[in-house]
């Protein structure tokens, strides 16, 4: 009987640590559970990313920690256990008992906004139109008679993004340098200025003529920079040939500071730029691969597939001459064409539209108008319509 009742006391000295431990399981599958349901969210410890990808369970981390309470006597453990990414829960001895505190906490996500461009810093989407343009800075030109039929901030000088490219293509074709000719994509290539990505990587060898199709077609920085950089006399060189090629062409508010419109230091207006897009349309070359809908390069044993950035092209409602598109956070979403809307050559500008694909909406919307009110030239119903639109403008 003695021993009988020794192992007796014996086992009830482990009571309370069996229920301590008992308490802790409940906590922790609880605690489970509430950590699926977060699933979804990023989980800062490394443990739990390698978990959630094998499907396994979220593991548990457990600390224990002594604190004394304010009656002065210390508890015996503490037990900390997280349970996904929100979830804590504590479980510790108090007078004797077992307190367990589960605690969510809440996420605040704070956005960043977006940046702001030259134009809408300085308030031209504030500008109203009768066509509701969603670009602050649009130009439509009659080619051959020189009209205007369209016009909204005209003079405003922004950056003008990958636009640049189109004088870097048309300076490039004037040389007439060997096509042939071997070019090799270097680290001096890489985009510092944005950080932008490219599938031409350092040590990708192509030809000048194949730079300069994928430069105009689908906007490539590295192929942009590489024809600049190995202009003879070099990238200075190019670049003063840029604002020299400016200037004669008569565009005073033009600046370039390099040839792939990466820097908002390239800047330019609508009436600048019109001059330009009438200088592209001459050259056969930029004409032909700036229309260009698709391309491929050899790139080692791959076979690389490029696109055009302006989807127009490849639409039947358009007969386009000569285009070129263009982005940066600076400029906003830009966009240059020469085309044949109702028996007429245009040469429209779009600067600053402020969503993907509103360039594209508002060209849309100037050939519509321009169908339904100057489909004949020189007509009474014209003049009257351009007038008003030059006012509004």
């Amino acid at each position: 009987m003695p021993e009988t009742r020794s192992r007796r006391v014996s086992s009830q000295r482990f009571l309370p640590a069996v229920k301590f431990v008992a308490v802790a399981l409940c906590a922790t599958a609880f605690l489970l559970s509430g950590a699926q349901a977060a699933k979804k969210e990023k989980t800062t410890a490394a443990k739990t990313s390698v978990a959630k990808k094998a499907g396994g369970p979220v593991p548990v981390e457990v600390k224990r920690s002594a604190k004394a309470p304010r009656g002065g006597k210390a508890d015996r453990s503490e037990k900390v256990v997280r349970g996904g990414r929100n979830v804590v829960a504590s479980i510790r001895q108090k007078n004797g008992k077992t307190v367990v505190a589960v605690q969510r906490r809440s996420v605040v996500r704070v956005e960043t906004p977006a940046r702001q461009s030259f134009g809408q810093l300085a308030g031209l989407h504030g500008t109203d139109d009768l066509l509701d343009l969603k670009s602050s800075v649009a130009l439509v030109i009659d080619q051959d008679t020189h009209e205007v039929l369209f016009s909204k901030n005209d003079h405003a000088v922004l950056p003008i993004a990958s636009l640049t490219k189109l004088m870097t293509g048309l300076l490039i074709s004037e040389a007439h340098l060997p096509n042939d000719e071997l070019i090799t994509i270097t680290q001096d290539d890489v985009d510092t200025e944005k950080g932008s990505r490219s599938r031409l990587t350092v040590g990708t060898t192509l030809s000048r003529g194949e730079l300069l199709h994928l430069a105009l077609m689908s906007s490539e920085n590295r192929a942009a920079h590489a024809l600049g950089r190995t202009y003879p006399g070099g990238l200075a060189t190019f670049v003063s040939i840029m604002n020299a090629k400016a200037k004669m062409l008569g565009m005073k508010d033009t600046r370039y500071v390099e040839p792939t419109g990466l820097s908002s230091r390239n800047q330019s207006s609508a009436q600048d730029l019109a001059l330009l897009v009438n200088a592209a349309y001459s050259d056969a070359t930029v004409r032909s691969l700036s229309t260009s809908p698709e391309y491929q390069v050899e790139v080692g044993n791959r076979v690389l597939q490029f696109n055009t950035t302006n989807r127009l092209v490849k639409s039947p409602d358009w007969e386009i001459g000569v285009q070129k598109t263009g982005y940066i956070s600076e400029a906003g979403q830009c966009l240059v064409m020469q085309a044949k809307v109702a028996g007429r050559k245009l040469i429209m500008v779009f600067l600053d539209s402020a969503g993907k694909f509103s360039r594209i909406a508002d060209a849309e919307r100037v050939r519509r108008w321009v169908e339904a009110t100057h489909a004949s030239t020189g007509s009474p119903a014209a003049s009257r319509s351009t007038a008003a639109y030059q006012v509004a403008g």
